[in-house]
């Protein structure tokens, strides 16, 4: 077959461990919904320095302080998904609804005196899903200039410059898995044809590394009779302009457990700490398919899991200024979480291409046929690859307001900060050697800054209205990419820079004496720039798959408080 000539890269040195994290898994994982009750979400989740509601001993433990009662509620939820993808006016999209269980707790408050400093200790248990996964992608269209496969021969050049391949790649810490797929399905090779070798030398005079392709003591010919040689080391992909699908479903979430301790000390200074667990669950499945013509092409499929679980601590503290002021100033720090997380992964390559069978020797003719090819390292094998690793996500930083105008109005307002670029990756023992290069990729990251904004209006005491805002800035910097190891069992090569989000949210609800519902709206929405793969050396596509994601989530709690 005809391949297209590219740049021939120096060799690199190969890392010493198999790894498949990238910074987007990372921020994946680290990133939470608002979520929790149906007051919280309905007052946009700006309630950490007001308190007073289960969800709070999430974001700043201090607010189960302001408890002078007993509490338990359940919150039950529906979501409605989409996605919208537009590449070079190919427009698609997907659309999915769900029911969701939501949040679970309950608050037990003692109280100690009313002339001692200490007024009340409080206990509370939350179980919240923090992060829904639930994600479904398409695009299509023609890719010009690029190809998966060219991906795939500099993974195998840069490599050292693969010479020789084991009969088990997959298992060879050396060897990325995309390369090894590539090669076993005849997307790349290291033969180039005497016309391209021609073309190769005039740009570079000085370029020796070839040797003929020989057979039997003779040399090689294609099928238009041009002589083949072989550059050791060094790969070429497929043709481009191929046209190019895509499809993923992701799945799952992570569930918080948060177990807190709150005080009051005289009505004015409240302090509480959560510890949290979390349990993840993640599992991720994508096609991808280029289309040559002529009969040539190939699909890979990719599905890979990630499950596991951490915990953190969180402190938090609400101070009135002034005795029985309206305002309350809110600080909380959470520290990372602290992940221990299985990586499991398998692959299938189906190609259609011709290959070095349609070559031809003196006693030989090309049979002009196109061959197929499967490869799975299921079945190779026996079962998914595994890769066990931890995660440190980042320091939460929280700042909050709460002011209240009587017993009609309160209005609170939070400013959080993460940085992502201080993410970290260590191996099963908990040493970062390991993840040298996935850890030189954070800087990708940068430090993100949420904005909360709420309001609850009790037109009646029985009945009261809501509305709140959030804002988080972007995660990834305008240049970043899905920057993969040499030797990397990952194959899902697609990857999207998402932009601010957004999420705009309206509440109801109702006390009586005793029990209480409340109901809200949410709906988020934030754009992204996708991209298939990017060329192995961090230049994307020229044209990024635009791609706006919303979701519109119910929300109801019904809860008694005594």
């Amino acid at each position: 077959m005809k391949k297209n000539i590219m740049m021939m890269a120096l060799a690199m040195s190969i890392a010493v461990s198999v790894n498949a994290q990238t910074i987007y898994d990372a921020a994946n994982i680290a990133n939470k919904d608002l979520n929790g009750t149906a007051r919280f979400v309905g007052m946009g989740g700006a309630m950490g320095a007001l308190g007073g509601d289960i969800t709070t001993m999430g974001t700043n433990p201090a607010g189960i302080g302001i408890y002078r009662s007993n509490d338990a509620a359940v919150s039950f939820g529906f979501s409605s998904y989409g996605t919208e993808s537009n590449y070079m006016g190919n427009k698609m999209s997907s659309d999915k609804t769900r029911a969701d269980f939501n949040n679970a707790g309950f608050v037990f408050s003692t109280k100690v005196g009313n002339v001692t400093p200490l007024r009340y200790v409080n206990f509370g248990f939350n179980y919240q899903r923090v992060k829904s996964f639930y994600n479904n992608m398409q695009m299509e269209g023609n890719l010009g200039d690029f190809s998966q496969t060219i991906y795939m021969a500099n993974q195998a050049s840069d490599a050292g410059g693969i010479k020789d391949w084991p009969d088990n790649p997959y298992r060879d810490n050396n060897i990325g898995w995309l390369s090894a797929m590539g090669y076993n399905g005849y997307l790349i090779t290291d033969l180039i044809s005497q016309g391209d070798l021609d073309n190769l030398l005039a740009s570079n005079p000085n370029y020796s590394n070839y040797v003929p392709y020989m057979k039997d003591g003779v040399q090689v010919q294609n099928v238009d009779e041009e002589l083949m040689y072989r550059t050791p080391g060094e790969y070429v992909g497929m043709y481009t302009g191929a046209d190019a699908k895509f499809h993923s479903e992701e799945r799952g979430g992570i569930d918080q457990f948060d177990f807190n301790v709150a005080f009051n000390f005289n009505d004015r200074i409240y302090f509480g700490l959560t510890v949290g667990a979390y349990a993840l669950d993640y599992s991720k499945y994508c096609i991808y398919d280029e289309n040559y013509g002529g009969g040539e092409g190939y699909n890979l499929q990719t599905w890979s899991k990630i499950n596991g679980a951490g915990f953190d601590v969180k402190l938090g503290t609400i101070v009135r200024p002034f005795e029985y002021s309206p305002l309350r100033i809110g600080f909380s720090i959470h520290t990372p979480i602290f992940y221990s997380l299985d990586y499991k992964t398998n692959a299938r390559l189906e190609s259609d291409v011709w290959n070095d069978l349609n070559m031809k020797n003196e006693v030989g003719t090309p049979s002009n046929e196109i061959g197929h090819y499967d490869e799975d390292t299921y079945d190779i094998l026996s079962g998914d690859m595994v890769s066990k690793f931890q995660l440190r996500t980042p320091w939460t930083y929280n700042l909050s307001l709460g002011y209240t105008v009587g017993n009609n109005l309160a209005l609170g307002a939070e400013y959080e900060y993460k940085d992502y670029s201080s993410i970290q990756f260590r191996d099963d023992a908990g040493y970062a050697d390991s993840f040298d290069y996935e850890n030189s990729t954070t800087d990708m990251l940068k430090g993100v800054s949420t904005i909360r904004l709420g309001a609850e209006y009790k037109v009646i005491p029985q009945f009261a209205l809501r509305a709140g805002y959030n804002y988080q800035s972007s995660i990834f910097k305008d240049d970043a990419f899905k920057d993969l190891p040499l030797n990397s069992i990952q194959t899902d090569t697609d990857f999207a820079n998402s932009e601010s989000l957004s999420n705009y949210t309206l509440g109801i609800g109702y006390r009586g004496s005793m029990f209480y519902a409340d109901l809200a709206y949410k709906y988020t929405t934030y754009d992204a720039k996708f991209y298939p793969f990017d060329t192995f050396d961090g230049t994307t596509l020229a044209q990024a798959t635009k791609v706006t994601n919303t979701r519109s989530q119910v929300l109801l709690t019904l809860g008694v408080r005594f």
